[in-house]
């Protein structure tokens, strides 16, 4: 798991990028994220097309990436979830953002879907499955057809609640 903020390119005088990423180690102690952010550089990290990054940035909402495997960080099944930050002139400054285990949001997410007494998931913008109560949709699955479902957008939060009709 892990929290921070990632600058817009150019926001500071002093680097072309930069990253204040705190991570949670397995030992409960927590340690900076340090990636190389020299553009000049062969491990040059550009987190500028990851969509945790990009979807707020282009949008200017509130954005959950995933399901995926954090390789970078973790190698855990993962959800980042972020939000843009702008100056106080208004431009974009760049993302707040957090990574979450898939496991800590399905402990809290599934028992809510099951207190609806039906199958239902909820799928992200880009139509993956982030939660669910039926074996037909499991987290990670690109969901393209929800043609007999009811769908309901989750107000303040980029997600949609499905309940499967059929």
């Amino acid at each position: 798991m892990g929290v921070g903020f990632v600058a817009a390119p150019g926001l500071l005088t002093d680097v072309p990028a930069w990253l204040e990423w705190w991570q949670l180690r397995p030992d409960g102690r927590v340690q900076p994220l340090l990636l190389d952010l020299d553009p000049a550089t062969s491990a040059y990290s550009d987190y500028t097309h990851w969509d945790w990054y990009a979807l707020p940035r282009d949008s200017g909402r509130r954005a959950i990436s995933g399901p995926y495997v954090d390789y970078l960080c973790t190698d855990e099944y993962s959800l980042t979830l972020a939000a843009p930050v702008h100056g106080p002139d208004g431009a974009f400054a760049g993302v707040v953002a957090a990574d979450v285990y898939l496991r800590h949001f399905d402990a809290v997410a599934v028992p809510a879907l099951r207190a609806l007494g039906r199958p239902a998931f909820l799928v992200n913008p880009r139509g993956r499955v982030v939660a669910s109560t039926t074996a037909a949709r499991l987290a990670g699955d690109l969901v393209r057809d929800l043609d007999g479902s009811v769908v309901h957008p989750c107000s303040g939060i980029p997600l949609r609640l499905v309940t499967p009709t059929g």
